[in-house]
Order: structure tokens, then C-alpha cells, then sequence
């Protein structure tokens, strides 16, 4: 197995789930990385882009590719998505943490949001993906996320009071983070891993929280 984690705008400070969670794959003789994007608090689509691409072609050939990215990390992953080459490294499983709105306007942000939506490349990029977010989110309203995982025809796990799923909220130690890294254990709980609300891709079953 090998993870990936791409963080967000800011990066990821120590006390963040990423960070938690690399130690904790890691104790567990997992290969994870994280790698520094350039100029996090200036997040750009070109520059990340090719950072992404060099960490994706290092991966062995044999290994099972998790990938979880945070927020502007989610941002990357779809323009990665939709610009993908034929001979990029797919991955086997990837989670969409806590993504901005589509058109969450904010002027450090401008030159990867917004970003694209396509399903297809989505699948092409990822074998299985998955969303959650938060309630509260201030950069992603319950009813845009919802639309969101519509559009990308994933499914969508929603975190009461999760809000942006970061440190701020309290997203630290995530245990169902864990299980989903090494085991694909789905839906995601919040971090008491209390019960969750998983909305499938059904448009006519959506329901805004």
C-alpha cells in the first residue's frame, strides 16, 4: 500500500488528520507521503500540478495507490483528473475531504479555484472515490455539497458539525480515517466515530441537511 495525501490551502499544521494519520500508517509499516506543495498559502493549479504528477509516477507499479486529499487538495486532484495523461498512475481509492465550493471565490485561491467537474475523468483517474464534508462548512454548504457529489456521481458521507473537517474543527486523531486508509472501511464517522449520514448517488433520494 502506499498513501498520498494532498493537503490544502495553508498546508497542513501538526496538530491536523493528515498529520495524525501519516504517523499512525506509518507506525503501522506503511509507505505514506505527503508532500509539500508549493507556496501553500497561494494554492496554483500549474505549480502543484507537477509536484502531484512526479509523486504519482514514483509509486511501484504493484502497490495499492490510496489518495485523501484536503480541501484545495480536492481542487488539485479534479484538475488532475481532467488533464490526466494516458500513462499517469491511477489510483485505487481516493477520498475528497472537506472541498471548497466550485466557485468559492477568495484572491490566494484564484489560480485553482474553481475547478472542474467531470465524472468521467474522475473515473479514470481513481477506481473508487468518495466524498465527505462537513455541516457548518463555511466554504461548502451542505446543499452545494450535496449538489457536488451529484455532479461527480460519488457518494457522499456527511459529518454533522464536521464544518471544514480541519484542525479548527477538531480533526486531529480520526479514527475512521484509519479503517478507510487501510481498509476501505466505509461510511466515514466523525472523529467519536458516531453515526454517520451516507447519501448515495441517487439525485432523487438528495436531501439537503
Amino acid at each position: 500500500m502506499h498513501v498520498l495525501l494532498l493537503h490544502g490551502m495553508t498546508g497542513s499544521g501538526p496538530w491536523h488528520w493528515q498529520q495524525w494519520l501519516a504517523g499512525r500508517l506509518s507506525a503501522q509499516d506503511v509507505t505514506v507521503e505527503m508532500p509539500a506543495l508549493p507556496d501553500p498559502d497561494h494554492p496554483d493549479r500549474d505549480e502543484w500540478l507537477p509536484v502531484l504528477r512526479a509523486r504519482l509516477a514514483a509509486v511501484p507499479a504493484d502497490a495499492e495507490l490510496v489518495v485523501a486529499a484536503h480541501s484545495c487538495g480536492v481542487a488539485l486532484w479534479l484538475h488532475h483528473a481532467v488533464t490526466i495523461g494516458g500513462q499517469t498512475r491511477r489510483a485505487d481509492r481516493v477520498l475528497l475531504v472537506a472541498p471548497p465550493d466550485p466557485q468559492w471565490q477568495h484572491p490566494d485561491a484564484a489560480g485553482i479555484v474553481p475547478y472542474p467537474l467531470d465524472a468521467r475523468a474522475l473515473r479514470k483517474a481513481g477506481g473508487v472515490t468518495r466524498m465527505v464534508a462537513g455541516t457548518g462548512d463555511p466554504y461548502l454548504s451542505m446543499r452545494k455539497a450535496h449538489r457536488l457529489a451529484e455532479a461527480l456521481q460519488i457518494e457522499l458521507d456527511v459529518i454533522p458539525d464536521g464544518e471544514h473537517l480541519n484542525t479548527d474543527a477538531g480533526y486531529g486523531p480520526w479514527p475512521s480515517m484509519l479503517s478507510w486508509a487501510l481498509y476501505g472501511s466505509v461510511p466515514l464517522a466523525d472523529r467519536y466515530d458516531a453515526e454517520p449520514y451516507t447519501v448515495a448517488y441517487a439525485p432523487e433520494r438528495l436531501r439537503p441537511v
